[in-house]
């Protein structure tokens, strides 16, 4: 199959390489570009929870003291990045943000436990709250941004004409911007007739309101997302 890609650069290119070796094409097209933001990260912090390997990667070379403070991340891509930027003690929810919600809860509550939540400057649930709830202290501290590109590729506008047969997508953001930016383009249509393949329901949902045809990982895990498109 010949497939888009529409994840930032980093993961994009990792991504690829999964998918052609399983003998598909992959088209690159990142959407989204993840850039540091500054913050304020000082504190006698018990635990450090991340969603996404951008917050991981947005801190390397910063707050060196954090690299010992033990980490709960959302799902096992997200720890191995965590553990790529030097952080020693890792563990995964491997799954979804509920997942890390329980796997906090379990670890950290009773004993007067101040986290850390590194995040981007836009995000889907609020895991702070959940974890207030379960009386948690957290504290978010926007350590990434996405920005959005202004315009398609011309390769990819070409390619939705019929060099297509599906598109991938990890967040809700990528796949709106890819609807807007296609229709911006004129070739909405192109992307309409495309098979998605979306790592879990909130990202599927702007598809399925422009009435695209989805598919969704049973977890939202990339191995999962991979075994919906199957071998070529």
């Amino acid at each position: 199959m010949r497939l888009l890609v529409t994840r930032p650069q980093e993961d994009a290119e990792r991504t690829a390489q999964a998918l052609r070796a399983r003998g598909h094409e992959a088209l690159l097209a990142p959407l989204l570009r993840i850039e540091p933001v500054d913050a304020d990260l000082a504190g006698d912090w018990t635990g450090v929870l991340m969603t996404s390997a951008n917050a991981a990667r947005a801190l390397e070379g910063r707050a060196p003291e954090l690299r010992s403070v033990p980490v709960l991340t959302v799902g096992d891509r997200t720890a191995e990045a965590a553990r790529e930027s030097g952080f020693t003690a890792v563990t995964s929810a491997g799954g979804a943000l509920g997942d890390l919600v329980a796997l906090a809860a379990a670890t950290m509550r009773g004993n007067n436990a101040q986290l850390l939540y590194l995040a981007g400057r836009h995000r889907s649930g609020d895991l702070a709250n959940e974890l207030v709830r379960h009386g948690i202290a957290v504290r978010t501290a926007e350590v990434y941004r996405a920005v959005a590109v202004e315009a398609l590729p011309d390769e990819v506008i070409a390619a939705l004409g019929n060099k297509l047969d599906g598109a991938l997508h990890y967040s809700r953001r990528s796949a709106n911007t890819l609807l807007t930016l296609a229709g911006k383009a004129g070739v909405l249509n192109g992307v309409l007739s495309l098979e998605h393949y979306c790592l879990s329901a909130e990202v599927a949902t702007p598809l399925r309101d422009a009435h695209a045809r989805t598919k969704i990982a049973p977890v939202p895990e990339e191995t999962a997302l991979l075994d919906l498109i199957g071998p070529a």
